[in-house]
């Protein structure tokens, strides 16, 4: 096999993984989100029918409307559930980094034998379902749970506190669940820097928290944003966390898709809402992906 063939693989598995796992699934949601509910199997219309020949494929795409999408912006439903789910996972993703960071950091500062089992207790909830987990913070934030027994026998609080089915336990819930992906892109980030830098700064005259803010935080910044991708962008579409843990009046796309798809059994409307979920979450990063390019090449120059 030549250099150009060679090439032409290493550039275009890449790119056939993508078409056949991300652009044809795209295209097919896409299809359905234009198409109309019915009461058939499967329950939207028109089919595409090649069989037809041409006048079928021209009759297939006359059919296609967005009158799904129009539906979204006249009904307040789905519009309420994106704002909510935008600013809980926004919350969540903050409440994520106050905790992460330090954690992060600890791992990076604690000594090389340390590391791997600090490593290792950040991973080791992944060796448990997802489900089971979330399940678990139920017994501990019901009323009669471990966390008010426990305030309640150091003497915090004198009646349990309502928790579960509230916002604040799907807070604590995407927090516990995300976590290790917020520390892993930091700690990996910290633990390459450069410790004379610091020493640098503080000879300079900053002192050590000056020296954090100006030289530890700018260097943990990649794995700053990346942790706040990793959690913002799943926390967004969630579905279990607040399902489980979250009461009748927490209102995430998540839920509003599920209940469209199973209970509505409506999948044009559930695909065009999957659908502006989608363009919700790749716009602004691609934006920002831009910006940052534009940003290195100045810097470059």
């Amino acid at each position: 096999m030549d250099g150009k063939w060679r090439r032409f693989l290493l550039i275009g598995t890449p790119y056939l993984w993508l078409l056949l796992f991300f652009l044809a699934p795209f295209v097919i949601v896409l299809k359905i989100a234009l198409s109309d509910a019915a009461i058939s199997i499967p329950p939207y219309t028109p089919q595409f029918d090649l069989s037809a020949g041409w006048p079928g494929i021209v009759n297939f795409f006359s059919n296609l409307d967005f009158e799904n999408f129009k539906w979204l912006i006249d009904d307040s439903l789905y519009i309420n559930s994106y704002i909510s789910s935008l600013s809980i996972a926004f919350f969540s993703t903050l409440l994520a980094l106050l905790v992460g960071f330090p954690f992060a950091y600890a791992m990076a500062k604690a000594p090389d034998n340390w590391r791997p089992l600090l490593l290792m207790l950040v991973i080791l909830p992944f060796w448990t379902s997802f489900l089971i987990r979330v399940y678990s913070w139920i017994g501990i934030l019901k009323t009669e749970g471990l966390l008010n027994q426990f305030l309640m026998w150091l003497g915090v609080i004198n009646d349990p506190m309502i928790i579960l089915n509230t916002n604040t336990a799907v807070y604590i819930g995407i927090v516990y669940s995300y976590l290790p992906f917020m520390i892993l892109p930091i700690y990996s980030t910290l633990e390459k820097m450069d410790e004379s830098l610091l020493e640098a700064a503080i000879d300079l005259g900053c002192n050590r928290f000056s020296a954090f803010w100006l030289v530890t935080v700018p260097l943990a910044l990649p794995g700053i944003i990346a942790g706040c991708f990793l959690v913002f962008i799943p926390a967004v579409g969630e579905f279990v966390i607040p399902d489980l843990l979250g009461g009748t009046e927490t209102l995430m796309i998540g839920k509003t898709l599920w209940n469209e798809f199973f209970s509505n059994r409506d999948w044009p409307v559930a695909s065009a809402v999957a659908i502006v979920l989608l363009l919700l979450l790749v716009i602004p990063i691609l934006v920002f992906q831009r910006l940052l390019e534009r940003q290195q090449e100045a810097e470059a120059r």
